[in-house]
């Protein structure tokens, strides 16, 4: 694989364009974590993935890996699928600990991707679907389909906002610890 600007513009378009997807999957994520934690946490709109996905790939480091993941999800395959569980994980599990940003925001993608990638699998025709049996994806027949999906839904659903706890600062920021 070969990454250029052009490619990492390509892998834009093609992540900025499965809004119709992926945010359906955030709103599921979200509203299975609101359910176990006990709290309300609002829904996210085509336009507001959008805008995330805008930022994320405005940042051109975070950008080219980003694009180098989607990439090779988009194409991972494996014979009989099981032996390559690792990898999609292992690659599923980055891209959404890349697009939810540094920590502790990484860490809590990185979480949410399995919690989401257990409500995203491929059916037998290699269609993505969620939990609840709606299509999440177009029909592909690859082994990383799936866990690509998840990680999109985990990593943008962990930067934008709507979690009680994201609304304002921090109250364990410490007075005066940008005074040197």
């Amino acid at each position: 694989m070969r990454l250029t600007p052009e490619r990492v513009a390509d892998e834009y378009e093609w992540v900025r364009d499965r809004a119709d997807v992926v945010v359906p999957l955030i709103n599921e994520v979200r509203a299975g974590l609101g359910d176990l934690f006990e709290t309300e946490v609002s829904e996210v709109g085509s336009e507001a993935y959008r805008e995330e996905v805008d930022a994320v790939f405005a940042d051109g480091d975070r950008a080219v890996n980003v694009a180098a993941l989607v990439a090779v999800l988009r194409e991972l395959d494996v014979a009989g699928d099981y032996p390559g569980f690792v990898v999609d994980e292992m690659l599923g599990r980055e891209l959404a600990g890349t697009v939810a940003g540094t920590q502790p925001l990484r860490l809590l993608g990185e979480a949410t991707f399995h919690y989401a990638d257990v409500s995203v699998h491929a059916d037998e025709g290699g269609e993505a679907r969620s939990a609840s049996g709606e299509r999440a994806g177009d029909a592909r027949e690859t082994a990383g389909a799936d866990d690509l999906d998840a990680a999109l839904a985990a990593g943008f659903q962990t930067r934008l906002p709507g979690w009680d706890w994201q609304d304002g600062e921090s109250p364990f920021a410490v007075e005066n610890a940008d005074r040197g």
